[in-house]
Protein backbone atom coordinates (compact mmCIF):
# COMPACT_ATOMS: atom_id res chain seq x y z
CA UNK A 1 0.00 0.00 0.00
CA UNK A 2 0.56 3.49 -1.14
CA UNK A 3 2.46 5.90 1.43
CA UNK A 4 2.55 9.40 0.70
CA UNK A 5 2.55 12.82 2.05
CA UNK A 6 1.97 16.55 0.77
CA UNK A 7 5.18 18.63 0.67
CA UNK A 8 3.60 21.60 -1.07
CA UNK A 9 0.80 22.23 -3.72
CA UNK A 10 2.61 19.43 -6.02
CA UNK A 11 5.39 18.08 -4.58
CA UNK A 12 4.97 14.78 -2.24
CA UNK A 13 7.51 12.76 -0.54
CA UNK A 14 7.44 9.27 -1.78
CA UNK A 15 10.18 7.93 0.42
CA UNK A 16 10.34 5.27 3.45
CA UNK A 17 11.27 4.18 7.01
CA UNK A 18 13.21 1.53 7.55
CA UNK A 19 13.15 -0.14 10.97
CA UNK A 20 15.30 -3.76 10.16
CA UNK A 21 18.46 -2.11 9.40
CA UNK A 22 20.84 -2.19 12.46
CA UNK A 23 23.60 -0.28 11.23
CA UNK A 24 23.92 2.59 8.57
CA UNK A 25 26.34 1.84 6.50
CA UNK A 26 27.15 -1.62 7.66
CA UNK A 27 28.58 0.93 10.58
CA UNK A 28 26.59 3.32 12.61
CA UNK A 29 24.30 2.07 14.87
CA UNK A 30 20.70 2.99 13.85
CA UNK A 31 18.00 2.01 17.03
CA UNK A 32 15.82 4.40 15.99
CA UNK A 33 15.60 3.20 11.85
CA UNK A 34 16.18 5.59 8.91
CA UNK A 35 14.54 7.11 6.41
CA UNK A 36 15.02 7.28 2.52
CA UNK A 37 13.75 10.48 0.95
CA UNK A 38 12.52 10.84 -2.52
CA UNK A 39 9.89 13.88 -3.61
CA UNK A 40 8.38 13.43 -6.63
CA UNK A 41 6.77 17.10 -8.31
CA UNK A 42 3.65 16.74 -10.27
CA UNK A 43 4.20 19.40 -13.19
CA UNK A 44 3.37 19.74 -16.88
CA UNK A 45 6.68 17.56 -16.47
CA UNK A 46 6.98 15.05 -13.72
CA UNK A 47 10.11 15.12 -11.90
CA UNK A 48 11.12 12.22 -9.17
CA UNK A 49 14.33 13.47 -7.18
CA UNK A 50 16.15 10.72 -6.15
CA UNK A 51 15.49 7.24 -5.15
CA UNK A 52 16.02 4.88 -1.99
CA UNK A 53 17.71 2.28 -0.94
CA UNK A 54 16.99 -1.54 -2.11
CA UNK A 55 15.07 -2.51 0.69
CA UNK A 56 12.41 0.33 0.56
CA UNK A 57 11.80 -0.19 -3.51
CA UNK A 58 8.94 -1.83 -3.49
CA UNK A 59 7.20 0.98 -1.02
CA UNK A 60 8.83 3.79 -3.44
CA UNK A 61 7.07 1.92 -6.79
CA UNK A 62 3.68 1.21 -5.11
CA UNK A 63 3.92 5.25 -4.12
CA UNK A 64 4.96 6.36 -7.51
CA UNK A 65 2.24 4.28 -8.98
CA UNK A 66 -0.82 5.63 -6.84
CA UNK A 67 0.28 9.19 -7.72
CA UNK A 68 0.77 9.16 -11.49
CA UNK A 69 -2.02 7.27 -12.21
CA UNK A 70 -1.02 6.36 -15.53
CA UNK A 71 0.88 9.20 -16.33
CA UNK A 72 4.55 8.68 -17.08
CA UNK A 73 7.37 9.91 -15.36
CA UNK A 74 9.30 12.70 -17.43
CA UNK A 75 12.38 12.72 -15.28
CA UNK A 76 14.31 11.74 -12.49
CA UNK A 77 17.00 13.93 -10.77
CA UNK A 78 19.75 12.14 -8.98
CA UNK A 79 21.48 14.18 -7.24
CA UNK A 80 23.45 11.53 -4.79
CA UNK A 81 24.70 8.26 -6.43
CA UNK A 82 24.95 6.73 -3.46
CA UNK A 83 23.17 2.94 -2.95
CA UNK A 84 21.23 4.20 -0.11
CA UNK A 85 19.49 6.50 -2.44
CA UNK A 86 20.42 5.15 -6.29
CA UNK A 87 19.84 1.07 -5.47
CA UNK A 88 16.18 1.81 -6.92
CA UNK A 89 17.10 3.50 -10.05
CA UNK A 90 17.32 0.21 -12.12
CA UNK A 91 13.66 -0.45 -11.09
CA UNK A 92 12.55 3.01 -12.25
CA UNK A 93 13.93 3.24 -14.98
CA UNK A 94 12.77 -0.23 -16.40
CA UNK A 95 9.02 0.37 -15.19
CA UNK A 96 9.60 4.14 -16.48
CA UNK A 97 11.20 3.25 -20.26
CA UNK A 98 11.23 6.55 -21.33
CA UNK A 99 12.35 8.81 -17.88
CA UNK A 100 15.44 11.09 -18.90
CA UNK A 101 17.96 11.16 -15.98
CA UNK A 102 19.51 14.70 -14.56
CA UNK A 103 22.65 14.60 -13.05
CA UNK A 104 26.25 15.96 -12.51
CA UNK A 105 29.06 14.89 -15.11
CA UNK A 106 30.56 13.25 -12.17
CA UNK A 107 27.22 11.36 -11.42
CA UNK A 108 26.91 9.77 -14.91
CA UNK A 109 30.57 8.54 -14.28
CA UNK A 110 29.46 6.71 -10.98
CA UNK A 111 26.06 5.11 -12.73
CA UNK A 112 28.28 3.47 -15.37
CA UNK A 113 30.14 1.99 -12.31
CA UNK A 114 26.59 1.17 -10.82
CA UNK A 115 26.26 -0.77 -14.20
CA UNK A 116 23.55 1.85 -15.68
CA UNK A 117 25.00 2.44 -18.86
CA UNK A 118 21.92 4.20 -21.17
CA UNK A 119 23.83 7.28 -21.99
CA UNK A 120 20.90 8.33 -24.23
CA UNK A 121 18.54 9.23 -21.36
CA UNK A 122 21.02 11.05 -19.73
CA UNK A 123 21.31 14.27 -18.96
CA UNK A 124 24.35 15.98 -17.25
CA UNK A 125 23.88 19.71 -15.57
CA UNK A 126 27.03 22.08 -13.94
CA UNK A 127 26.97 24.51 -11.41
CA UNK A 128 24.21 27.26 -12.04
CA UNK A 129 22.24 25.37 -14.65
CA UNK A 130 18.70 25.06 -14.66
CA UNK A 131 16.07 22.84 -15.88
CA UNK A 132 11.90 24.19 -16.58
CA UNK A 133 9.40 21.31 -16.11
CA UNK A 134 6.68 23.88 -16.58
CA UNK A 135 5.74 26.27 -13.96
CA UNK A 136 9.09 24.71 -11.58
CA UNK A 137 12.39 25.95 -12.62
CA UNK A 138 15.11 24.32 -11.02
CA UNK A 139 18.75 25.61 -10.26
CA UNK A 140 21.54 23.11 -9.83
CA UNK A 141 25.03 23.43 -7.59
CA UNK A 142 27.21 21.39 -7.05
CA UNK A 143 28.54 19.66 -4.00
CA UNK A 144 31.35 17.96 -4.41
CA UNK A 145 32.68 15.76 -1.87
CA UNK A 146 28.80 16.67 0.35
CA UNK A 147 29.80 13.77 0.78
CA UNK A 148 30.54 12.27 -2.42
CA UNK A 149 32.37 14.18 -5.30
CA UNK A 150 29.39 13.69 -7.61
CA UNK A 151 26.93 15.18 -5.33
CA UNK A 152 24.47 18.10 -6.47
CA UNK A 153 22.00 20.12 -4.64
CA UNK A 154 18.38 21.19 -6.76
CA UNK A 155 16.92 24.89 -5.95
CA UNK A 156 13.19 25.07 -7.17
CA UNK A 157 13.02 28.56 -7.66
CA UNK A 158 9.37 28.40 -7.78
CA UNK A 159 8.26 27.51 -4.53
CA UNK A 160 11.57 28.11 -2.93
CA UNK A 161 12.17 24.21 -1.99
CA UNK A 162 16.17 22.83 -1.49
CA UNK A 163 16.81 19.42 -2.38
CA UNK A 164 19.66 19.34 -0.27
CA UNK A 165 21.02 15.48 -1.11
CA UNK A 166 23.07 14.43 2.09
CA UNK A 167 23.43 17.50 3.53
CA UNK A 168 21.02 18.78 5.87
CA UNK A 169 20.05 15.00 7.08
CA UNK A 170 19.64 13.10 9.71
CA UNK A 171 19.41 9.25 11.74
CA UNK A 172 16.01 8.33 13.13
CA UNK A 173 12.97 7.23 10.92
CA UNK A 174 10.18 9.58 10.55
CA UNK A 175 7.12 7.19 11.72
CA UNK A 176 4.63 9.54 10.31
CA UNK A 177 6.09 12.75 11.19
CA UNK A 178 7.65 14.62 8.14
CA UNK A 179 8.66 17.99 9.28
CA UNK A 180 10.75 19.85 11.57
CA UNK A 181 7.39 21.00 13.21
CA UNK A 182 5.48 18.55 14.11
CA UNK A 183 8.01 16.91 16.67
CA UNK A 184 10.18 18.29 19.73
CA UNK A 185 13.89 18.80 17.59
CA UNK A 186 15.77 19.53 20.32
CA UNK A 187 14.38 16.78 22.93
CA UNK A 188 14.08 14.14 19.98
CA UNK A 189 16.24 14.61 16.93
CA UNK A 190 19.32 17.22 17.52
CA UNK A 191 21.71 14.12 18.61
CA UNK A 192 20.69 12.00 15.43
CA UNK A 193 21.25 15.24 13.37
CA UNK A 194 24.70 16.11 15.05
CA UNK A 195 25.65 12.41 14.96
CA UNK A 196 24.33 11.63 11.30
CA UNK A 197 26.53 15.48 10.22
CA UNK A 198 29.86 14.18 12.79
CA UNK A 199 30.41 10.97 11.19
CA UNK A 200 29.13 10.90 7.57
CA UNK A 201 29.80 14.32 6.28
CA UNK A 202 32.35 15.34 9.31
CA UNK A 203 35.51 15.32 7.41
CA UNK A 204 34.57 17.68 4.86
CA UNK A 205 33.81 21.31 6.64
CA UNK A 206 35.41 23.41 4.15
CA UNK A 207 33.47 21.61 1.42
CA UNK A 208 30.19 22.32 3.49
CA UNK A 209 31.16 25.86 3.89
CA UNK A 210 31.41 26.20 -0.09
CA UNK A 211 27.84 24.59 -0.20
CA UNK A 212 26.32 27.00 2.32
CA UNK A 213 28.03 30.17 0.61
CA UNK A 214 26.17 29.24 -2.61
CA UNK A 215 22.82 28.86 -0.76
CA UNK A 216 22.81 31.47 1.15
CA UNK A 217 21.43 34.16 -1.20
CA UNK A 218 18.55 31.82 -2.29
CA UNK A 219 15.38 32.47 -1.27
CA UNK A 220 15.18 29.00 0.52
CA UNK A 221 11.73 28.42 2.29
CA UNK A 222 11.65 24.64 2.90
CA UNK A 223 14.65 22.29 2.82
CA UNK A 224 14.13 18.46 1.67
CA UNK A 225 17.20 15.77 2.55
CA UNK A 226 17.81 12.94 1.63
CA UNK A 227 17.93 11.52 4.97
CA UNK A 228 14.97 12.57 8.41
CA UNK A 229 13.32 16.25 8.58
CA UNK A 230 11.70 18.34 5.91
CA UNK A 231 12.57 22.16 7.48
CA UNK A 232 9.96 24.34 6.55
CA UNK A 233 10.22 26.82 9.64
CA UNK A 234 13.27 28.02 12.03
CA UNK A 235 15.54 27.29 8.98
CA UNK A 236 18.42 29.73 10.64
CA UNK A 237 18.62 27.10 13.29
CA UNK A 238 19.80 24.41 11.11
CA UNK A 239 21.74 26.43 8.90
CA UNK A 240 23.46 27.58 11.97
CA UNK A 241 24.43 24.39 13.69
CA UNK A 242 25.86 23.43 10.23
CA UNK A 243 27.93 26.15 10.02
CA UNK A 244 29.41 25.57 13.85
CA UNK A 245 29.87 22.17 12.64
CA UNK A 246 31.53 22.43 8.80
CA UNK A 247 34.47 25.21 11.11
CA UNK A 248 34.76 22.75 13.57
CA UNK A 249 33.48 25.23 16.36
CA UNK A 250 32.13 23.58 19.67
CA UNK A 251 28.70 23.75 19.97
CA UNK A 252 28.77 24.12 23.48
CA UNK A 253 31.55 25.50 26.42
CA UNK A 254 31.97 21.81 28.49
CA UNK A 255 33.47 18.41 28.87
CA UNK A 256 33.53 15.62 27.55
CA UNK A 257 35.40 12.72 29.40
CA UNK A 258 36.23 9.45 27.59
CA UNK A 259 38.02 6.86 29.94
CA UNK A 260 39.26 3.04 28.58
CA UNK A 261 39.68 1.33 31.71
CA UNK A 262 40.50 -2.65 31.68
CA UNK A 263 39.60 -3.32 35.54
CA UNK A 264 37.88 -0.16 36.54
CA UNK A 265 41.50 1.96 37.95
CA UNK A 266 41.71 4.37 35.14
CA UNK A 267 37.52 4.70 35.04
CA UNK A 268 37.91 5.38 39.21
CA UNK A 269 40.30 8.47 38.24
CA UNK A 270 37.84 9.41 35.56
CA UNK A 271 34.94 9.65 37.68
CA UNK A 272 36.64 11.71 40.42
CA UNK A 273 37.73 13.86 37.92
CA UNK A 274 34.25 14.64 36.49
CA UNK A 275 33.04 15.45 40.44
CA UNK A 276 35.73 18.08 40.58
CA UNK A 277 34.75 19.34 37.29
CA UNK A 278 31.06 19.83 38.98
CA UNK A 279 32.82 21.40 42.37
CA UNK A 280 33.66 24.09 40.24
CA UNK A 281 30.94 24.54 38.81
CA UNK A 282 31.07 22.67 35.34
CA UNK A 283 28.07 21.13 34.96
CA UNK A 284 28.56 20.11 31.30
CA UNK A 285 29.98 17.50 31.64
CA UNK A 286 29.91 13.89 30.24
CA UNK A 287 31.18 10.64 30.49
CA UNK A 288 31.28 7.87 28.40
CA UNK A 289 33.24 4.54 28.25
CA UNK A 290 35.15 4.32 25.29
CA UNK A 291 34.64 0.44 25.22
CA UNK A 292 30.62 -0.34 26.08
CA UNK A 293 30.15 3.12 23.17
CA UNK A 294 30.04 2.99 19.48
CA UNK A 295 32.38 5.27 18.26
CA UNK A 296 29.83 7.26 16.21
CA UNK A 297 28.33 8.33 19.28
CA UNK A 298 31.79 9.68 21.03
CA UNK A 299 32.73 11.38 17.60
CA UNK A 300 29.24 13.56 17.89
CA UNK A 301 30.09 14.30 21.31
CA UNK A 302 33.35 15.67 20.75
CA UNK A 303 31.98 17.85 18.21
CA UNK A 304 29.67 19.25 20.66
CA UNK A 305 32.04 19.91 23.51
CA UNK A 306 34.92 22.46 23.91
CA UNK A 307 37.16 20.35 26.08
CA UNK A 308 38.21 16.55 25.76
CA UNK A 309 39.92 14.75 28.44
CA UNK A 310 41.06 11.00 27.40
CA UNK A 311 41.53 8.28 29.99
CA UNK A 312 43.26 5.90 28.78
CA UNK A 313 45.14 2.88 30.32
CA UNK A 314 47.77 1.47 28.98
CA UNK A 315 47.89 -1.59 27.04
CA UNK A 316 51.44 -4.08 25.96
CA UNK A 317 53.16 -0.43 26.21
CA UNK A 318 50.79 1.35 23.94
CA UNK A 319 47.09 3.12 23.51
CA UNK A 320 44.34 0.76 24.60
CA UNK A 321 43.03 0.00 21.85
CA UNK A 322 38.92 1.08 21.47
CA UNK A 323 40.87 4.21 22.59
CA UNK A 324 42.92 3.95 19.90
CA UNK A 325 40.56 3.56 17.34
CA UNK A 326 38.89 6.81 18.72
CA UNK A 327 41.49 8.71 18.08
CA UNK A 328 42.07 7.35 14.66
CA UNK A 329 38.37 8.39 13.47
CA UNK A 330 38.52 11.79 15.22
CA UNK A 331 42.40 12.20 12.56
CA UNK A 332 39.87 10.72 9.93
CA UNK A 333 37.23 12.91 10.27
CA UNK A 334 39.19 16.28 10.96
CA UNK A 335 38.12 17.37 14.31
CA UNK A 336 39.89 20.41 15.38
CA UNK A 337 39.90 23.38 17.41
CA UNK A 338 38.83 21.43 21.06
CA UNK A 339 41.06 21.89 24.19
CA UNK A 340 42.16 18.32 25.15
CA UNK A 341 43.49 17.01 28.92
CA UNK A 342 45.04 13.52 29.64
CA UNK A 343 44.85 10.85 32.15
CA UNK A 344 46.76 7.93 32.08
CA UNK A 345 46.60 3.98 33.73
CA UNK A 346 48.92 1.29 33.83
CA UNK A 347 51.30 -0.84 36.39
CA UNK A 348 54.03 -0.67 34.23
CA UNK A 349 55.75 0.94 31.45
CA UNK A 350 52.71 3.58 31.50
CA UNK A 351 52.92 5.18 28.38
CA UNK A 352 49.49 6.19 27.16
CA UNK A 353 49.51 9.98 28.00
CA UNK A 354 52.46 10.33 26.37
CA UNK A 355 51.55 8.78 23.31
CA UNK A 356 47.64 9.88 23.15
CA UNK A 357 49.47 13.40 23.24
CA UNK A 358 51.61 12.56 19.99
CA UNK A 359 48.17 11.94 18.33
CA UNK A 360 46.37 14.85 19.45
CA UNK A 361 49.17 16.61 18.28
CA UNK A 362 48.48 15.95 14.73
CA UNK A 363 45.36 17.44 14.84
CA UNK A 364 44.97 21.29 13.43
CA UNK A 365 44.46 24.03 16.53
CA UNK A 366 44.09 21.74 19.25
CA UNK A 367 45.19 22.82 22.24
CA UNK A 368 46.92 20.46 24.66
CA UNK A 369 46.96 21.19 28.55
CA UNK A 370 50.01 20.97 30.32
CA UNK A 371 50.67 17.49 32.79
CA UNK A 372 48.97 14.62 32.95
CA UNK A 373 47.74 12.48 36.05
CA UNK A 374 49.35 8.68 36.07
CA UNK A 375 47.37 6.39 37.33
CA UNK A 376 49.97 3.40 38.69
CA UNK A 377 47.91 0.47 39.49
CA UNK A 378 45.29 2.31 41.34
CA UNK A 379 44.52 5.99 42.32
CA UNK A 380 46.25 6.98 45.74
CA UNK A 381 45.13 9.50 48.34
CA UNK A 382 48.11 11.93 47.74
CA UNK A 383 47.07 11.83 44.03
CA UNK A 384 43.60 13.62 45.19
CA UNK A 385 45.41 16.72 44.77
CA UNK A 386 47.04 16.33 40.88
CA UNK A 387 43.52 15.54 39.88
CA UNK A 388 42.36 18.70 41.76
CA UNK A 389 44.90 20.76 39.46
CA UNK A 390 43.82 19.12 36.50
CA UNK A 391 40.47 20.53 37.05
CA UNK A 392 41.84 23.99 37.68
CA UNK A 393 43.27 23.71 34.91
CA UNK A 394 40.43 22.30 33.02
CA UNK A 395 38.35 25.29 34.41
CA UNK A 396 41.07 28.12 33.97
CA UNK A 397 41.37 27.14 30.36
CA UNK A 398 37.45 27.76 30.01
CA UNK A 399 38.07 31.29 31.12
CA UNK A 400 39.67 32.23 28.25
Amino acid sequence: MYCVRKVTDDLYWVGADDHRLARFENFHPIPRGISYNAYLLMDEKTVLFDTVDWSCCRQLMENLEHLLAGRPLDYLVIDHVEPDHGAAIREVLFLYPNVRIICSKMGAKFLNQFGFSDSERLETVADGNTRCFGKHEVQFFTAPMVHWPEVIVSFDQTNGVLFSADAFGSFSALDGKLFNDEVDYDRDWIDETRRYYTNIVGKYGPQVQDLLKKTCCLDIKMICPLHGLVWRSNLPYLMDKHDKWSRYEPEEEGVLIVWGSMYGDTENAAGILAQKLTERGITRTAVYDVSGTHVSYLIAETFRYSHLVLASVTYNMNIFPPMHGFLADMKGLNLQNRTVAFLEGGSWAVRSGTLMREEMGNLPNMRLLEGCVTVKSSLREEQLAELDALADRIADSMQG
